[in-house]
């Protein structure tokens, strides 16, 4: 099951008792705020859920392209990783041993 922006600002609504609206504006407002801050190489730390920052991967000079066999030179670029923290892992784990 795929949970959107909008399931979540539902939810937020509902536990807030406030207008869809406002929670949809306040969700939409925190995914923008982080993904700037992830643009700009900044680290994000949620306590009780993770942590999402950026990491640079080498660049490959003889990477090969498995249709043709050419190759081929990939750059160095910039990645998201994220680490989920201890109770979110105690969670995941939880579901595993039923």
């Amino acid at each position: 099951m795929t949970t959107t922006k909008k399931d979540i600002a539902n939810k937020v609504a509902k536990d807030l008792n406030c207008s869809n609206t406002i929670a949809y504006e306040m969700t939409d407002s925190l995914f923008v705020t982080m993904r700037e801050n992830l643009i700009n190489g900044d680290r994000i730390e949620i306590r009780g859920f993770g942590v999402f920052q950026v990491k640079n991967t080498k660049a490959k000079p003889s990477a090969r392209n498995p249709r043709t066999g050419e190759i081929v030179y990939v750059p160095a670029r910039r990645k998201t990783h994220f680490k989920p923290g201890k109770l979110l892992k105690e969670g995941l784990h939880k579901t595993l041993d039923k």
